[in-house]
């Protein structure tokens, strides 16, 4: 890190002043000169020792190596630290023994080798402290009495560092000095196995350069009440460790109370008696490894594990160094299987399992990720993880070579619309889809899908079928509703989950109006979910095994007259309207709507309406092949290039991104060899290393997690950041750089979508 010349000789000529009168800490300056005042940001991850003005002494270890004190008369003895940021302005002090500085009960300066966390785990029994606050998190703060000098404030308890080596309030807080060190304890983080810097580059007809994840969720461990439903934070103030550490506190010893990742997996053979028994014995019949940080067995897995994060900040920069520039960042969540989880005693909550709470925390978390880069990389501004709220701040974000992060909300039942609002909750009114748009876009929120899984105040559920009928039942007390699509005139609509057959075909008996009064009540659910099922379809069992309706069924209700308001709302504040989660009724008259307004769009699970999406300047998302021809090179691309063509043919902006939807139980691109392999043709030239980016800027090395090295060729795609091997597979088929370009071309592809939005909402709103 570099520190100004200039203020190194103020601070030299002023300790020499010093020395004549002053009890500045004494130290060989002429080697260990301190470190420029600057800003509190200005020392971030690096190694420092601390003096104490007027004392002549230094922090360091007691020599019980218990405690610290302000004991050492050089800085020889002193502590070394490394500063890693928590937050901007907010430092860990980890010691060159590897031990922190904390203050445990408010008074002294404890040294500990571990940090306490926010879960406790006694026997079976876990608890999470919602507000819990770390012992070892401290506040640079510059000192009122001299701007040249620091005050150390200890965040849990808002006390001071004091000059006899305890805490205490602002009055008695000691001025403190910062010392330039070396040979300080390396905190523990995980590596990016990437070379080189990012080179900001446009191609020549103007475009930003780089690739769109139009679907991601980064913080999914927030969602169903932020317990550990979904296991493994994309960062943590206090490191690697709190943020990927093991699952087995939630997910059971050998994995088996993973129920959300049992029933997301392959249910196919499974009876639905055996359904219900294993929500009885919260055990499922699968096991997976749960060692997180360092050695992580079994996950990061983002192809066959649905409920492990796979997408930690580090493995974002890495595809961020590979060229993605844009990424779409949903809050997600569902209420019903909070409920069903944390009432069955699989999970603790954090929080109520309200899917809105869920999503106020994940934004939140989503603009603290953004502060703890900011943090990493030398304060506000600096990280390349960069909130964006309008097309123009996301071009200029890419155009200076970082990462701009859409806000985006996906869940069933937005702005708490219920169809059958619970108790605590009104219907909602165009009055307050006015108030809830409002707040929302106030904090950054650009993109919404207006329904999800269930049905909701603005339409019915997406038509999902199988188990999660079953919480659409739960969540509105109304059985399935489903009709033939050709009856309902929707059957050459395209389709994404409403359509084909009805598993559960005893479950749907429609109903006349989608909001009459529910013949069905599961009030009790959420604190004894198997009492309140059984009590309120005592036949249940008998229902769910009786046959399914075969045929093309779909949702027999679209949008509400609610529904429509929230998009013409939505429109008249150029918000990106996200439709691929409607059922077929709803994306026609969608579409309808978009038509009149000539407004765009965007189908995010791949669905670009036979090409009527590109026609309205919408955007979709597209995949890369997974198999090679044993005959003909460059064949990957082929279905991309397909997609691309008919953007060509409908006149639309030829360029389409990604939309992998990880942290959002959708799988992962398989790979090309070993046993989870599913190709027709012998796979050759597996991914060898080192490889360079398209863009050329940076080289990547072999992947590694902790202890455990990935191999993309027989795991997959494990994490997001293994999409610089996805590309380059690709391109060691023999697909050109030039046939790519579209690819990188996507972000601006969303960025022209979304500056069509916001130019047809200012037109909308003014006629």
């Amino acid at each position: 890190m570099r520190y100004p010349l200039l203020t190194f000789a103020l601070l030299f000529a002023a300790s020499f002043l010093c020395a004549c009168g002053d009890d500045t800490p004494s130290q060989p300056r002429d080697t260990f000169p301190p470190a420029t005042p600057g800003t509190i940001y200005s020392y971030a991850t690096g190694c420092f020792s601390i003096g104490v003005v007027g004392t002549s002494r230094y922090l360091a270890a007691s020599d019980s190596g218990d405690e610290f004190q302000i004991s050492a008369s050089s800085l020889d003895g002193a502590a070394r630290f490394r500063m890693r940021p928590a937050d901007l302005g907010t430092y860990l002090l980890l010691d060159e023994s590897e031990q922190y500085l904390v203050s445990e009960d408010g008074d002294r300066l404890h040294r500990r080798s571990e940090l306490l966390s926010d879960t406790t785990v006694i026997g079976d029994d876990v608890s999470i402290d919602d507000s819990f606050e770390s012992e070892g998190e401290w506040d640079l703060e510059v000192s009122g009495d001299d701007s040249d000098h620091f005050r150390l404030r200890h965040r849990r308890s808002g006390e001071y560092l004091t000059a006899e080596g305890s805490i205490a309030d602002a009055a008695d807080a000691a001025d403190i000095l910062l010392f330039e060190q070396s040979d300080c304890a390396t905190f523990s983080e995980l590596t990016v196995d990437a070379e080189g810097e990012v080179t900001p580059i446009e191609f020549d007809d103007g475009s930003v350069f780089g690739f769109v994840e139009t679907h991601a969720h980064l913080f999914t461990n927030f969602a169903f009440g932020g317990g550990g439903i979904f296991h493994g934070a994309p960062y943590h103030r206090l490191g690697v460790e709190h943020a990927l550490p093991s699952c087995e506190p939630f997910h059971g010893e050998n994995g088996q109370q993973d129920l959300l990742g049992f029933t997301f997996g392959d249910l196919d053979g499974v009876a639905p008696s055996d359904l219900l028994s294993l929500f009885v014995t919260v055990t499922a019949p699968v096991t997976h490894e749960t060692a997180g940080y360092p050695d992580f067995s079994a996950w990061p897995d983002a192809f066959q594990s649905a409920t492990h994060q796979v997408q930690y900040y580090k493995w974002l920069e890495r595809a961020y160094l590979s060229g993605l520039r844009l990424m779409v960042q949903h809050a997600t969540t569902n209420h019903v299987l909070c409920e069903l989880l944390v009432g069955l005693g699989a999970q603790p909550a954090r929080y109520s399992c309200n899917d809105m709470v869920a999503v106020d925390r994940i934004i939140d978390q989503t603009y603290g990720l953004e502060r703890y880069v900011d943090a990493l990389n030398g304060g506000p501004g600096e990280g390349w993880f960069r909130i964006v709220t309008s097309p123009e701040e996301a071009r200029e974000v890419i155009k200076d070579g970082k990462l701009a992060i859409v806000l985006g909300i996906e869940t069933s039942v937005l702005f708490d619309c219920f169809l059958v609002p619970p108790e605590g909750f009104a219907k909602c009114t165009e009055a307050d889809v006015v108030a809830k748009l409002d707040e929302y876009h106030a904090k950054g929120v650009r993109v919404l899908f207006p329904v999800h899984k269930f049905d909701n105040a603005f339409s019915a559920g997406d038509g999902d079928r199988g188990i999660l009928d079953l919480g659409n039942i739960i969540q509105s007390g109304y059985w399935t509703n489903y009709a033939l699509c050709d009856e309902l005139g929707v059957a050459d609509v395209p389709r994404n989950f409403d359509g084909g057959d009805v598993p559960f075909g005893a479950l749907n008996m429609p109903r006349a109006a989608f909001d009459s009064d529910p013949p069905l009540s599961f009030s009790g659910f959420a604190s004894n979910p198997l009492t309140s099922l059984l009590g309120g379809v005592p036949n249940l069992i008998e229902l769910l095994g009786a046959p399914p309706l075969v045929g093309d069924y779909c949702q027999r209700t679209g949008l509400t007259n609610l529904g429509e308001f929230l998009i013409d709302q939505m429109m008249r504040r150029g918000m990106i309207l996200e439709v691929d989660h409607m059922p077929r009724l709803s994306r026609q008259r969608a579409f309808e709507i978009m038509i009149a307004n000539e407004y765009p769009a965007v189908g995010t699970h791949g669905n670009n309406h036979d090409g009527l999406l590109y026609e309205l300047g919408g955007v979709s998302k597209s995949n890369l092949g997974r198999c090679r021809s044993a005959t003909e090179p460059a064949t990957m691309d082929n279905g991309y290039q397909n997609r691309i063509q008919l953007m060509r043919d409908r006149g639309a902006f030829p360029a389409e991104g990604f939309g992998f939807d990880f942290n959002g139980f959708a799988g992962a691109p398989r790979p090309r060899f070993g046993e989870n392999a599913n190709c027709g043709d012998p796979q050759t030239d597996p991914i060898t290393y080192p490889f360079t980016s398209y863009a050329g800027d940076v080289t990547f090395t072999e992947p590694v997690v902790g202890n455990r090295t990935i191999d993309f060729n027989t795991e997959g795609m494990a994490h997001l950041g293994l999409v610089a091997e996805l590309i380059e597979d690709v391109r060691r088929d023999g697909v050109t750089d030039e046939e790519l370009e579209p690819l990188f071309k996507s972000a601006e592809g969303y960025l022209r979508m979304w500056e069509k939005s916001e130019r047809r909402g200012q037109e909308i709103s003014a006629e």
